[in-house]
């Protein structure tokens, strides 16, 4: 979708926000009004209601909703002092209206009316209501009003609208898909992990949850060996004083854990790269060492409002999967070009061959010299030219300490995801007075440039969970083959089979259950395992197996050997990724 669609299908979004915030306060008439923007596959608006709203009601306000479409009102925008705008939301008793108008003095105020509907906005919005063709009311959520978990909790009813009702069709129908591929659903019958309220926002990995996270860990650990990282471990919590010389204090404080030990105050890390400073400066580095890859599969913990918490995709307790790069000046194109390629090597391997890459500039809050900013931009976007990468640029999204690419992978569904994030940091080696020995014997300060390729491993993992809908390929796959006797009788040679499996590294259960076979088949199919092994006196006397393929069904019989030897083949190739 070209940018100018983009916005026009943000427009027709944003009006019908309003046309459902109308159909709300005709049905509800008592209901304050919060904010209603779009957003990328639909809108929202948040409502102060007495009464719990639920998707019962969602009926009730779609018609309702048709009926303020069909009269077929303007959008009419108009611009008012701050004080004719405070005389009229104050009229209309919107009280979270006139607390946005407390921070919009000395501003221009802009309003639209649609029928008897008035409300604070900046716009743009259709010309007529009568244009809206296509609508849908999806979700309900509750919102903090501003975000802040002091102020009153708020109904957000999410929507979706569309030029066009076919249009619509086909997105509802990816609703439902990924309603179906959901991994908080699918970790609960596939038994890859649990959440509790006595860890809010803190996953349990089951085994076979540990065993999926390790696969994935093991083969980052694999490409970070061939390329030339050391990994380390440091601790979770460290000194406060060291987030204050960081900068996370003044910008991050509010998103972090602090715990005292008597009189010494300390926090749980919500970052690594403090960290890996510490282990810089442990030595005297030359010149001659660079680049040095540090890397740290190492455990963070940041502070959500428990209404933002969601499955996998938003935690407070996780893996990043970090790495810290120091170079010399001269080397930072090809450090960011080798980092990009590592990367999108990672995403291919593990079955996401569509990316978007965008460049974060300076944020208005930052630390750090503009001159620094500025070129470690240029830096930043050099790289990706050389490597052949196209990119765009997200102004004023850069971390505090400096600029940064991200990495938007897409799913089976077309969604996109932010993973990967490579950030160039002219100022942490500032803050503490990171040095190494030059050719010349002086003493200079390294760049520092902070790279993850997954992020959050956790997050990652859920990505995973519902691209492959649970049907993972089979490196990935925790149960990799189940085997299934026919009868009592093949007991023996199933267990026999079992453990040439496990001594081969093969991920093998055995289902020696008292039940019919196609029961335990179809049990296999439903938890997804990739082969499906069937056993009886025949296989028993040849010395073979029945192979089932989980996508394929029956797929033949091979020797024991050969089977385990063409297992081990598509394992090693990483094949369906």
């Amino acid at each position: 979708m070209n940018k100018r669609d983009s916005e026009q299908l943000d427009t027709l979004r944003h009006s019908a926000a309003h046309v459902m915030a109308a159909a709300v306060k005709r049905l509800f008439p008592s209901v304050r009004l919060g904010i209603g923007p779009a957003i990328e596959d639909g809108f929202y608006y948040d409502f102060d209601i007495p009464e719990a709203v639920t998707p019962e009601r969602f009926e009730e306000i779609e018609r309702e909703m048709e009926k303020i479409i069909a009269e077929d009102h303007p959008f009419e925008r108009r611009e008012l002092s701050h004080q004719e705008a405070v005389d009229l939301f104050r009229r209309l008793g919107e009280d979270y209206k006139l607390e946005l108008l407390e921070g919009l003095k000395g501003e221009k105020i802009t309003v639209y009316r649609h029928g008897d509907f008035v409300d604070l906005c900046q716009g743009p919005h259709l010309e007529r209501g009568g244009q809206i063709k296509a609508f849908k009311l999806l979700s309900l959520a509750g919102a903090y009003w501003k975000g802040d978990e002091q102020k009153p909790m708020l109904q957000r009813i999410y929507g979706t609208a569309f030029p066009d009702r076919k249009s619509l069709e086909g997105y509802l129908k990816l609703v439902e898909e990924a309603r179906k591929r959901d991994h908080r659903r699918l970790g609960k019958e596939l038994d890859l992990f649990s959440l509790h309220p006595e860890a809010p926002g803190s996953p349990f990995f089951h085994p076979r949850g540990v065993v999926l996270y390790q696969s994935v860990v093991e083969y980052w650990r694999e490409v970070h060996r061939a390329r030339g990282y050391r990994e380390i471990m440091t601790p979770v919590v460290l000194e406060d004083s060291l987030w204050h010389q960081s900068g996370h204090w003044d910008h991050y404080k509010d998103h972090m854990y602090f715990v005292k030990f008597g009189e010494q105050g300390f926090a749980l890390k919500p970052m690594n790269c403090p960290g890996v400073i510490i282990y810089y400066k442990q030595t005297q580095h030359s010149y001659r060492e660079f680049p040095l890859r540090i890397a740290e599969l190492g455990r963070v913990h940041r502070r959500e409002l428990t209404g933002v918490l969601h499955g996998l995709f938003r935690v407070q307790s996780f893996v990043i999967d970090d790495a810290h790069i120091f170079c010399l000046p001269e080397q930072i194109k090809d450090e960011i070009v080798e980092v990009a390629s590592l990367i999108l090597e990672i995403y291919r391997t593990v079955g996401f061959s569509e990316y978007q890459v965008e460049i974060s500039t300076r944020p208005e809050s930052f630390i750090g010299s503009v001159e620094d900013w500025e070129t470690a931009t240029a830096a930043l976007a050099a790289a990706l030219r050389e490597a052949g990468i196209d990119f765009q640029i997200n102004e004023g999204e850069g971390a505090f300490y400096g600029p940064k690419i991200d990495f938007h992978i897409r799913d089976s569904l077309k969604r996109s995801y932010q993973c990967g994030t490579i950030q160039l940091d002219f100022s942490m080696p500032a803050r503490f007075n990171l040095e190494y020995v030059g050719p010349d014997g002086a003493r200079h300060r390294p760049v520092m440039i902070h790279r993850a390729a997954l992020g959050s491993v956790e997050r990652f993992l859920g990505i995973l969970i519902e691209h492959y809908a649970g049907a993972f390929p089979l490196w990935l796959s925790p149960v990799q083959a189940r085997i299934l006797p026919v009868s009592a009788k093949a007991l023996d040679y199933a267990s026999g089979v079992k453990e040439r499996f496990v001594g081969e590294g093969i991920r093998v259960e055995l289902d020696d259950r008292p039940e019919k076979l196609n029961w335990k088949i179809r049990q296999a199919q439903k938890e997804k395992i990739p082969y499906m092994l069937v056993v009886g006196e025949k296989e028993a006397a040849a010395g073979t197996v029945s192979i089932r393929r989980r996508s394929a069904g029956e797929s033949g019989s091979a020797g024991v050997d050969e089977f385990i030897s063409r297992v081990k083949q598509e394992i090693a190739s990483k094949a369906g990724g």
